[in-house]
């Protein structure tokens, strides 16, 4: 049995264990930091990210904490000349309504008293103030949000969409990277500042001293790792590791996922922004299709209506052939697993769901080419969908868990935070509504849960 002594023990090399080792290492590159994950790193849900960003939330706090995340990213993309493939066409979220009131409502609550400089009507087709993301480049986009609402002006800057689309919210902060190359870069800087990667799992923590004592089981047995402080980043496991501290967090996982394939009859525009149908729907089978379905109990939900909130988008630049298009329908929480339970279905109806926003699609009825890439991954998510990142009950024990779906466009900002809350440092006045005190405050967070839009995208 070998025994290992450091400072601080992240479980958890998933995109946002590593920010937070990322972050501790620039803040205090003395300390002897290790990365614990029994799996590669950049493996499991963070090889499933939609590598998308946006700084819209239908909530003020969400909103700063997303921008911070990417005011870090920006950093990173300046000072490694954009080795992270940093792009910003924005967001399209496309709703068939004419009067979204309460979306509208969710838009001016979400940037609060920022709102009447970031937000753009345009009700007219000669909309002049209208810049379309005809560049991918991140610093050339404009900031704020457009929203359409004209049917000529949708059709001459969005002609691929269902023609019956007739509001468009252009989220312009937003785009896209590449959470593997972000990932690769902070390991590499990790290690530059002597931290290390130990290939285990964790599967018992004792309090000891001030500190902790980790039990470890990797390919070379059982390992001792001795710790002032851990950080419970285990993603879908965050739950497992509190419970061996003796504590419970409100945390559930749901399992989701997407597809990706080569675009070989170029349905889709490669400069159309990531794009979101937010109108449920029933799924366009053909009658026969339908009548097996709903002859199958297993299948039969298939034929009813559906959740909105479809996500096709460009892969591979605007010289690629690759398309993603992922649809988070499902809502029943489960255990996480190392086996993904992706279900082969999946593929085809994901495709019939996105052909509503994109008709170009229906080219691939029944003809989905070779080159598809099915995956998945577990969308670790609070109640209220918000993150938490901050000291755990037990002390010298933190938490930087539950960015379910948004976590390569968090990464950042979590780590910086969570390095601020281990280090003492001043942290922006929003972090404490992300930490687990928030509920101690009951009447924030039933203001919170009764809000109309928790931004699950």
């Amino acid at each position: 049995m070998n025994d290992r002594n450091v400072d601080i023990a992240v479980i958890g090399a998933g995109i946002v264990g590593i920010a937070c080792a990322y972050y501790l290492s620039k803040a205090r590159p003395a300390s002897r930091i290790v990365i614990i994950d029994s799996s590669a790193p950049m493996s499991l849900t963070s090889a499933a990210s939609g590598e998308n960003y946006r700084n819209w939330w239908p909530h003020p706090v969400m909103t700063a904490f997303t921008d911070y995340s990417i005011d870090l990213l920006e950093d990173i993309a300046r000072q490694h000349d954009n080795r992270i493939h940093m792009t910003r066409r924005g967001y399209g979220l496309a709703t068939r309504d004419a009067r979204p009131d309460q979306l509208l409502k969710d838009l001016q609550i979400g940037y609060g008293p920022e709102g009447a400089r970031r937000i753009r009507l345009h009700q007219a087709a000669s909309s002049a103030s209208y810049t379309p993301a005809v560049s991918a480049d991140w610093e050339d986009a404009p900031e704020g949000v457009d929203v359409l609402q004209n049917a000529e002006l949708i059709r001459r800057h969005f002609p691929t969409f269902d023609p019956e689309v007739c509001t468009i919210l252009h989220i312009r902060r937003a785009g896209d990277i590449s959470g593997q190359q972000l990932g690769s870069l902070m390991l590499e800087q990790i290690r530059t500042a002597g931290g290390a990667l130990i290939t285990a799992r964790v599967t018992e923590i004792a309090q000891q001293h001030e500190g902790f004592v980790l039990t470890t089981r990797g390919h070379s047995g059982e390992e001792k790792v001795r710790a002032g402080i851990i950080v419970n980043a285990a993603g879908p496991y965050v739950a497992d590791i509190a419970r061996m501290l003796g504590e419970t967090l409100p945390v559930e996982t749901i399992f989701h996922q997407k597809i990706a394939f080569a675009d070989n009859l170029g349905a889709i525009d490669r400069r159309m922004p990531f794009s979101i149908d937010l109108d449920g729907q029933t799924i366009d089978w053909s009658p026969q299709e339908r009548q097996l379905i709903e002859e199958d109990p297993a299948m039969a939900w298939l034929a009813r209506p559906m959740p909105g909130g479809i996500h096709c988008r460009p892969e591979g630049g605007d010289n690629g052939k690759w398309i993603k298009l992922g649809w988070a329908y499902n809502r029943k929480p489960s255990a996480p697993r190392d086996d993904l339970p992706t279900d082969p279905n999946f593929p085809d109806t994901v495709l019939r769901g996105a052909s509503r926003l994109n008709p170009r699609l229906k080219q691939y009825y029944g003809r989905l080419p070779r080159q598809i890439t099915h995956y998945g991954g577990y969308y670790t998510m609070t109640e209220e969908n918000w993150p938490l990142i901050g000291p755990m009950k037990t002390k010298h024990a933190f938490v930087a868990g539950a960015l379910s779906g948004f976590g390569t466009m968090a990464a950042c900002a979590t780590g910086a935070l969570c390095a601020g809350w281990i280090l003492g440092t001043k942290l922006p006045e929003f972090a404490e509504h992300l930490s687990l005190s928030r509920y101690d405050d009951e009447t924030f967070l039933r203001r919170l849960r009764e809000s109309a839009s928790t931004g699950v995208l």
